[in-house]
């Protein structure tokens, strides 16, 4: 795995350091790249984001230095506030596209702070958001199936179809194996949601997510079953026209770095794989230092 530097074109608007933002990737379409959207996020100084950028990739020098261009979009509307551990998703419906933005933690409500509770957080209302990235027109909906907060969930689209899995809420301090489906038909006018819930959901949170290939097919990895303790099975993902499966997945050999850590984090590193980050723990001399591990799922064939 070799790490290379990026830097930011000139016309760049600013991108803070942000801890648990929703990252969404945009697929190319109409003969633009690859892109990136980044929402909220908790910065190192404690401050919430409601922020939302778009990423896009300007040039890659003959160096293979690459360099990206980060534009921030305006949102106007019912606007989701700041936030973090939430999830974005694509859905298309009838030839039209939209931004799907869910959950979430954020601050106690300014007349709810106290001193002692200043810097208390709280899931967000559950709540979806809808928003769409041409004119920048977010609406939110409430839907009775959703009735409680959830952060640091996953969230799998496929076409005009939301599912949301697992997460934890503090109001219980419990991780659920809840399970949602949420349907967007974009019709002329007003949009139309739909929530179905399933009993087959996992119990887990913060957990790793990678597409195996072109199809509705991933893989999860990572997460907690509870605070102190890691979920250390696999499971494959399948979305198809049925709806959503999963299967059971051997998971890789994990060193004994990983086995014993207390955390570990990451994210996808492309179709199949995924980069995985484990603190180095009980070393004096190295307080400060990450094991950075490369997970593999190869597909037979």
């Amino acid at each position: 795995m070799k790490l290379r530097p990026i830097s930011f074109s000139n016309d760049s608007c600013y991108l803070p350091p942000l801890r648990c933002p929703a990252v969404c990737r945009l697929d190319p379409y109409d003969g633009l790249p690859e892109s990136y959207l980044i929402h909220g996020g908790r910065t190192p100084n404690n401050e919430i984001s409601s922020s939302l950028y778009l990423l896009t990739m300007d040039s890659r020098g003959c160096n293979r230095k690459l360099t990206v261009r980060c534009k921030e979009k305006e949102l106007v509307g019912e606007v989701p506030g700041a936030r973090y551990g939430h999830t974005m998703s694509m859905v298309q419906s009838h030839g039209k596209t939209a931004c799907v933005l869910f959950g979430g933690r954020s601050y106690m409500p300014a007349g709810e702070r106290t001193t002692e509770s200043w810097n208390s957080v709280v899931d967000c209302p559950p709540q979806v958001f809808l928003f769409d990235l041409e004119f920048g027109c977010s609406s939110a909906h409430t839907l009775p199936e959703l009735s409680d907060g959830q952060s640091f969930h996953l969230a799998l689209a496929r076409e005009d179809s939301v599912y949301f899995l697992g997460g934890h809420s503090l109001t219980s301090d419990s991780r659920p194996p809840r399970l949602f489906r949420l349907r967007v038909e974009l019709l002329q006018g007003s949009p139309l949601l739909s929530c179905e819930t399933f009993d087959t959901g996992i119990s887990i949170s913060s957990a790793i997510i990678t597409r195996t290939g072109p199809t509705h097919r991933y893989v999860i990895l990572g997460g907690y079953q509870a605070d102190s303790q890691k979920r250390m099975e696999c499971s494959t993902v399948i979305l198809d026209e049925k709806g959503i499966h999963f299967e059971p997945l051997e998971p890789p050999k994990w060193t004994p770095d990983v086995i014993h850590s207390r955390t570990w984090f990451g994210g996808s590193a492309g179709e199949g794989s995924a980069l995985l980050s484990v603190p180095t723990e009980g070393r004096p001399s190295q307080p400060d230092m990450h094991y950075f591990y490369q997970v593999s799922f190869q597909t037979k064939g």
